[in-house]
């Protein structure tokens, strides 16, 4: 089940959603999706693996492995300008605050876009972690369902804002791609699982 307590912790893997607050939408533009990754880039990836995602008109979901500690710390020491020792600060918090500058950098553009105010997220973010392999395939299949899932699309592959398409192109991405079709055996096998049904409302029902 998603939560918000458990740490980000390096090397972990984890499945991460966000929502917009109320009625509100995080996306009203191809301009505002692309804006969105492009912040992700700047921010995550420097503490993240990114494995896919899909972004919806008032959510998003990530697949993600945070990077090993060595790598998280030398991120610490670039951008606080000191090094990082172990009886003072936390690796988890420093990992949470990248995506805290992340979802607040998108804000603040989006309000200065839109004339508005005030928050844009809902304040915390939720997390699961991957525990075993069975996590990871209902994860990748959850997250590109969720499109169709949520009737913006008619099936795998349709939607222009997550991940399906770009792990199976062969134009650079920042996909963690030959990872991806290597874990599920070859292209042919990646493509055939995505044609397998499922009852999301089940499976995951605390998400949306």
């Amino acid at each position: 089940m998603p939560d918000y307590h458990i740490p980000l912790s390096p090397s972990s893997t984890y499945h991460i959603f966000s929502r917009a607050v109320g009625n509100e939408k995080l996306f009203r533009s191809d301009e505002n999706y692309r804006f969105f990754l492009a912040r992700l880039v700047v921010y995550v990836l420097p503490v993240a693996d990114i494995f896919t995602y899909s972004l919806l008109p008032n959510h998003f979901h990530l697949l993600l492995r945070i990077k090993e500690e060595h790598i998280i710390k030398d991120q610490f020491k670039q951008r606080k300008k000191i090094p990082f020792r172990d009886n003072v600060h936390s690796l988890p918090d420093f990992i949470m605050e990248q995506f805290s500058n992340w979802l607040n950098s998108y804000t603040k553009a989006y309000n200065k876009r839109f004339s508005r105010k005030g928050a844009l997220f809902m304040d915390y973010l939720k997390r699961s972690r991957v525990e075993k392999e069975s996590d990871f395939a209902s994860f990748v299949f959850y997250i590109h369902k969720n499109a169709v899932h949520h009737s913006l699309c008619k099936q795998i592959g349709d939607w222009n804002y997550d991940g399906y398409r770009a792990l199976l192109s062969e134009k650079p991405t920042h996909l963690l791609r030959d990872e991806m079709i290597g874990w599920f055996g070859s292209r042919k096998l990646f493509i055939d699982f995505h044609r397998q049904p499922i009852n999301l409302k089940t499976d995951f029902p605390a998400d949306l």
